[in-house]
């Protein structure tokens, strides 16, 4: 069994996040997640402070495991959600999309372990020197809000640059490549795609349909020319989008508002014309609904296999 102190520091079996997606990562797929071992997390970016404290008592309701919040720091709830972390005291909270400088004292005064995902060795600085206990390098292989670096040139930097615990994230849907992350030195990983089709996720069956039947090339990155890349698959949404993007005469205001909404459309109403389907790269290695008590088996049984089969190239 794989152990490191990445359980011991958030009191879980496996060195596991959940990704806290937006419009997918609810109590349902939290707790699933934590009763089987790993970290659930609940996205706050779509919610209102009480919108999100609901969530957080029904988790409660669901596991007496540890479990946490995803403040998506873009989000325009984010002072209202950075509060109610506190005042629910949730013992966990990861953030996305900026720098959590202006909420980390509040919160470490609340004795919450923050652990921030970036996509930079400057960032991860930043991080730590700001009081994170952790941070998850999150390569460019990932769905939804992406970097530039890729997961394998990233992580090994960020661990050589930081003194706590580094989760890799991006590119990560079986075992083989969980045991790439320990090998690059992260202490644990965080997965999302393959969470899109656990039974406790509660997401549209189009949606897990689509990424059941996607293949390898079937994601695209769009928003670039916006500073808010995001990675999806390929819809009639976001080509329509990457259309519209490569047209310089399409301000960037109206290529935000044809984004409204478009997550949300995808998850809660599978609209395959209008949704937008975020996914990463590694979508296609998806081939079943599983629980979660199963996938994360599953990824860690084969996380040591692949582990003790590299070991016979050694002489």
């Amino acid at each position: 069994m794989i152990h490191s102190p990445i359980c011991d520091l958030f009191g879980i079996k496996y060195p596991i996040f959940q990704g806290g997606m937006a419009w997918v990562a609810d109590a349902s797929l939290a707790a699933g997640v934590s009763n089987a071992g790993g970290l659930g997390l609940i996205a706050g970016m779509n919610s209102n402070g009480e919108q999100l404290r609901a969530e957080i008592r029904k988790c409660r309701e669901l596991t007496d495991k540890p479990f946490g919040v995803n403040v998506m720091l873009m989000s325009p709830f984010v002072e209202e959600v950075a509060q109610t972390v506190i005042e629910e005291k949730v013992p966990i909270v990861t953030t996305g999309a900026g720098v959590p400088g202006k909420y980390m004292p509040a919160w470490l005064k609340a004795g919450i372990k923050v652990v921030p995902v970036v996509a930079s060795v400057n960032f991860a600085k930043r991080a730590v020197r700001n009081g994170a206990c952790a941070v998850v390098a999150e390569g460019c292989e990932s769905g939804g809000h992406i970097g530039e670096l890729t997961t394998m040139a990233m992580v090994p930097q960020i661990v050589d640059a930081v003194d706590v615990p580094v989760l890799a994230a991006g590119g990560i849907a079986d075992g083989r490549q969980a045991a790439a992350a320990f090998m690059l030195g992260a202490q644990g990983i965080q997965v999302g795609t393959r969470f899109l089709v656990a039974k406790e996720c509660t997401i549209s069956e189009i949606y897990k349909e689509r990424i059941l039947k996607s293949k390898d090339t079937d994601t695209i990155v769009t928003g670039r020319r916006t500073g808010d890349a995001v990675r999806a698959l390929k819809s009639p949404f976001s080509r329509e989008f990457a259309k519209q993007e490569a047209d310089l005469s399409i301000s960037e205001e109206s290529l935000q508002a044809l984004g409204t909404g478009a997550l949300r459309k995808a998850a809660r109403e599978g609209d395959l014309e209008h949704g937008c389907f975020l996914a990463g790269q590694v979508a296609s290695m998806v081939k079943e609904e599983q629980t979660c008590a199963e996938i994360i088996e599953d990824l860690f049984s084969g996380a040591e296999t692949a582990l003790k089969g590299a070991s016979k190239w050694i002489r």
